[in-house]
């Protein structure tokens, strides 16, 4: 298995390497040459088997060159033993054919966990092979960051620096990132957006001098093997609801794109998707490109959902990469127009995109009103990212169809919200209970390479 640039100039490389790359040298993202595929016989085989078994039968045949089957059976029972749920991802039934997919039984309490975890024991294992050090840099609009820390703390051969936007995250985001006491990882708060921080993110990498200095390697979504991880569950859940016998929808609320094409690849391999639903809030970037086919950057709005206040959706770009029909060269114009502001998705390219996504987006108003109406008719509290989600979904759900909405966060992740909308402030696990009392470690950063490059010169170890 091979993995290629979606812009078309950076070296092919396997599993491993692309993986520790993160982000291409041509400013791309990787992809598989080729979907592997599941036949509907191989699909109905997952079938009552553990959320680990499930995820070496379809995580294994992208990764094989790189890892035997022994490295990835172990890293995977060491990704999940952590969770607290024996089911990894349990659905929970909202109403007759609309159900939740839990994702917020790791241990920072979002669904990054599945993927952050498994790239851990990845690079690990990768790592003391090659004898080698790198230098993590990661951008977060809240959940990416804790998960990365959780995920790599404490490792000999790792340093981990995580760029949030300072004042947009919850505090219990800003919490997890910042009360880790390990040497190795460093909480950076920005002036400025998530975007603001991806866009620092993605100066570093394509400076090859800086990058290639300190062994830079990133752990955001643009990172293939994060979204492989993520594939894993539209499986799980798509077969306990009848798949590959009957289609399933799901709807995702997302901003950097990255869990809603996981979804696509999954699709990709067989598993028999009806529609993906992007689900959207007052930053709407995603569900104005879909409906109108013009990608224009606006400014960011906070919100109650502040792992959506995203305006550059980097995720995106793999999309388009299959929509362009692996033009590498046409995405890369794309790309270059987005720095001005936008671009317009071609004709076939939308008719591409149209027949996967469907979209929706939602006020700050309505997020409150949902989580207060799902509290009401089902007992549930549910984070205001996954509110999001169910009013997409119920705008979309057809007869017949099962619909799966992805709650992506424990609701106790974004109290503030949440006791707005119904009068209580969910508690947090018994792991997370000394959470406020801990100290906190975090730099503020000014909006400036220069400025993130000397800091991170200044505190990797050498």
């Amino acid at each position: 298995m091979r993995y290629i640039s979606t812009r078309g100039q950076a070296p092919v490389l396997p599993f491993a390497e692309a993986m520790l790359t993160g982000l291409a040298r041509d400013g791309g993202l990787y992809v598989p040459e080729t979907v592997p595929q599941l036949t509907a016989e191989e699909i109905a085989t997952l079938e009552g088997l553990s959320y680990e078994e499930a995820a070496f039968r379809i995580v294994q045949p992208f990764v094989a060159e790189s890892f035997s089957e022994t490295e990835l059976r172990e890293a995977i029972r060491r990704a999940y033993q952590g969770f607290g749920h024996a089911a990894r991802a349990p659905l929970v039934q909202l109403s007759p054919g609309h159900h939740l997919l839990e994702l917020f039984h790791g241990p920072t309490l979002a669904f990054k966990d599945f993927a952050m975890q498994l790239i851990g024991q990845l690079f690990q294992i990768a790592l003391a092979r090659e004898g080698r050090r790198i230098t993590i840099v990661g951008a977060t609009s809240g959940d990416t960051g804790s998960a990365a820390i959780e995920a790599f703390r404490g490792l000999p051969n790792v340093d981990v620096f995580i760029l949030y936007p300072h004042g947009r995250v919850s505090e219990v985001q800003r919490r997890q990132m910042t009360t880790p006491d390990d040497a190795n990882v460093h909480a950076l708060a920005i002036a400025g957006t998530f975007d603001d921080a991806q866009a620092r993110l993605k100066d570093l990498f394509n400076d090859h001098d800086f990058r290639d200095g300190v062994g830079l390697a990133g752990v955001n979504s643009i990172n293939w093997a994060r979204v492989l991880a993520q594939v894993v569950y539209y499986f799980t859940s798509a077969v306990s609801l009848g798949a590959p016998h009957r289609r399933v929808s799901f709807t995702v609320p997302t901003g950097n794109f990255g869990d809603i094409y996981a979804g696509s690849v999954a699709r990709a391999m067989g598993l028999p998707i009806d529609r993906l639903v992007v689900a959207t809030n007052q930053n709407d970037i995603l569900d104005r490109a879909l409906k109108t086919g013009d990608y224009r950057v606006g400014r960011v709005e906070p919100s109650m959902s502040p792992s959506m206040d995203i305006q550059v959706s980097s995720n995106f770009e793999r999309a388009l990469f299959s929509a362009y029909d692996g033009d590498g060269a046409a995405v890369a114009q794309l790309m270059d127009e987005l720095k001005s502001g936008g671009f317009t998705i071609s004709q076939g390219a939308r008719e591409h995109l149209a027949g996967i996504f469907d979209s929706g987006r939602v006020s700050e108003p309505e997020t409150l009103a949902t989580i207060a109406r799902v509290r009401a008719e089902t007992g549930e509290i549910v984070c205001p990212h996954t509110a999001v989600g169910i009013k997409v979904a119920d705008e979309h759900r057809q007869a017949g169809t099962p619909m799966i909405t992805l709650a992506t966060a424990h609701p106790a992740k974004f109290p503030d919200a949440v006791e707005q909308a119904v009068g209580l402030r969910p508690p947090l696990p018994p792991h997370m209970a000394r959470l406020f009392d801990l100290p906190e470690r975090v730099t503020r950063v000014e909006n400036d390479n220069a400025a993130l490059k000397s800091l991170i010169l200044e505190r990797r170890t050498a």
